[in-house]
């Protein structure tokens, strides 16, 4: 019987720690809630929407895209993304333009020296012909007050 007593009493203390562990790791999780990515100091974000003259061309499409690859060669571009309008419908979105393009930079300064640099320019040269319309938002981390 002292066995039997002895093998349930080390099963519950067995539970025990694994209840106050579950709890433990359980009020972490709720005292840290999520945080979001810091930005870093000064990141520049660079955020152009195409509309294609030819919407419905998947060459045209194709070929700014691939345009967009080689323009992401421009050394002070940090990360980027080429997007096309996502499958949400609702009243607020816009989803008229036919392809994105998001850049990150460190600052400002280097976003100005993207505006300048031969990649960069020999890609409006090359592809201009492409759009009927470009729309830019630029945007840097809130400051605090």
């Amino acid at each position: 019987m002292n066995a039997s007593k002895s093998g349930r009493s080390k099963l519950g203390r067995s539970k025990l720690g694994w209840a106050i562990a579950g709890i433990v790791l359980s009020s972490l999780l709720v005292a840290s809630p999520a945080r979001a990515q810091t930005p870093r100091e000064g990141r520049f974000v660079h955020h152009v929407f195409f509309w294609l003259k030819n919407a419905d061309s998947a060459a045209d499409r194709a070929k700014l895209i691939a345009a967009l690859e080689k323009l992401s060669a421009v050394k002070t571009i940090r990360s980027y993304q080429i997007g096309e309008p996502a499958p949400t419908r609702r009243e607020v979105i816009d989803s008229s333009y036919s392809v994105s393009w998001t850049l990150f930079f460190d600052s400002k300064v280097d976003q100005d020296s993207y505006q300048d640099d031969p990649i960069h320019l020999k890609f409006v040269e090359e592809n201009a012909a492409l759009w009927d319309r470009v729309q830019v938002y630029d945007t840097v981390p809130v400051t605090a007050n």
